[in-house]
C-alpha cells in the first residue's frame, strides 16, 4: 500500500507541475519569524480569508455531522485556547488561526476533516463535500450580499485570500481497503483527481 501511495503521489505531482511550482516557490522562500513573506503596500489590508479542503484547516465543522471523522474530544485541543477541543485535528492551532480570526466579514472556513476532491472519498467517510463546500460558499455570497451590499461583498471577494488543501483523503482512500478503487488503473484514478481539483478551483 505505501509503494502505491507513493506511485499516485508522484503521478499526480508530475500531473500537476504547473501548479506545484507556484507551491514550490512558495515553500523554498525563507520565512522568519515576525517577517512578512509578501509585503502589502500602505493601506491595504486583506479583509477576510477563506479556506476549503480537509483536517488540514478544518476548524470544527465536522463536529456537526454524523462521521467517525472527528477530534472534538481530549487529547485534541489541549494546547488551544482554553485547553478545549474544538474539533480541529490539532492539539492547538491550525493555519488558519495563526493568518486571522474569522467572522462572517472576515473569512469563513468551509473545511471538512477527512474530505477530498473526489467525490466518493466523502461519501465513505461522510463528510462535506469539495463541491459543497464550493456551494456553501456560494450560500455565504448571498448572506454577506444582504448584509452588506453587493459593492462591499464584491470587496471583500475581490482582495482576501483563498485557502485549498485537499486531496491528501483521496490518495489515503486509494491505497486502503477499497474494492471500488483497485478497479480503477493509476492514470486513470490521477487523472480523475486532477479533473475534479481543476474544476473546483475554476
Amino acid at each position: 500500500a505505501i509503494m502505491q501511495y507513493l506511485s499516485l503521489s508522484l503521478t499526480i505531482c508530475s500531473k500537476m507541475a504547473p501548479f506545484l511550482s507556484i507551491i514550490l516557490l512558495l515553500m523554498m522562500m525563507e520565512a522568519r519569524p515576525g517577517v512578512a513573506i509578501v509585503e502589502l503596500p500602505p493601506n491595504v489590508t486583506v479583509p477576510a480569508i477563506f479556506a476549503f479542503g480537509d483536517s488540514i484547516v478544518d476548524t470544527g465543522n465536522n463536529n456537526y455531522l454524523k462521521t467517525l471523522a472527528k477530534c472534538n474530544f481530549p487529547p485534541y485541543g489541549k494546547d488551544f485556547m482554553g485547553g478545549i477541543p474544538t474539533g480541529r485535528f490539532s492539539n492547538g492551532r491550525i493555519l488558519t488561526d495563526f493568518l486571522g480570526s474569522h467572522d462572517l466579514l472576515t473569512g469563513v472556513c468551509f473545511a471538512s476533516g477527512s474530505s477530498g476532491y473526489d467525490p466518493f472519498t466523502c461519501k465513505t467517510e461522510n463528510v462535506i463535500s469539495i463541491s459543497q463546500q464550493l456551494e456553501y460558499f456560494k450560500e455565504y455570497i448571498q448572506k454577506v450580499n444582504q448584509l452588506v451590499g453587493e459593492e462591499k461583498t464584491q470587496f471583500i471577494l475581490a482582495n482576501s485570500v483563498f485557502i485549498i488543501l485537499a486531496g491528501e483523503n483521496d490518495l489515503f482512500n486509494t491505497c486502503g481497503d477499497n474494492p471500488f478503487r483497485k478497479i480503477l488503473n493509476d492514470d486513470f484514478f490521477t487523472d480523475r483527481v486532477i479533473n475534479f481539483a481543476s474544476s473546483f478551483i475554476q
